[in-house]
């Protein structure tokens, strides 16, 4: 199996997060077939989330940042996606997230992904703005969001749904970083 190489590792206190891997593909396919994926272009049949999950690996391969595979630290199961997206005719650099069972939800998971990739955002990455794209009958996307800092903005519309676009502010560390 080939590998995305050069990807760097984030870990938190509970979490790896990884550069995706076909290993991955599984979950992520019932995932996009499950309701759950509303909020991030699906629910679609297996050939669509197959092509969903060629573009995630593709990002990083053309832009050097990506959706990274987040998997427990303790059991390596991959439980979501968190990352940096900026596609073209995306409104801003994004900084997104997503967990693929509601047995995940809850445990702060999604939170300690987002300081993850937030944090590299706005260092490793040099980013000087963010933004998450999150639906408005999305609560818990938006309480992650405001956990992270995000203050809302300005409606738009993603994968024919509106969304609300959060903005994101630069952590202390990172405005000091060179």
């Amino acid at each position: 199996m080939i590998r995305l190489s050069g990807t760097p590792v984030l870990t938190t206190l509970r979490l790896v997060l990884r550069a995706p891997e076909a290993r991955d593909l599984p979950g992520f396919t019932a995932y996009m077939a499950s309701p759950r994926s509303g909020f991030t272009g699906g629910p679609v049949d297996e050939a669509e989330a197959f092509r969903s999950f060629a573009r995630i690996i593709g990002h990083w391969v053309l832009n050097g940042f990506g959706l990274f595979a987040v998997t427990s630290g303790d059991s390596g199961e991959t439980i979501g996606l968190a990352g940096h997206l900026n596609p073209p005719g995306w409104p801003g650099p994004e900084l997104a997230w997503n967990l693929w069972s509601p047995e995940h939800e809850g445990m702060g998971y999604a939170t300690e992904a987002g300081f993850a990739i937030r944090d590299h955002a706005f260092g490793a990455l040099g980013w000087t703005d963010a933004i998450s794209l999150i639906a408005r009958d999305n609560p818990r996307s938006q309480a992650v969001a405001r956990r992270l800092g995000a203050m809302p903005g300005p409606e738009t519309v993603v994968f024919g749904k509106p969304v609300t676009l959060w903005r994101h502010a630069a952590p202390p560390a990172a405005k000091e970083s060179p």
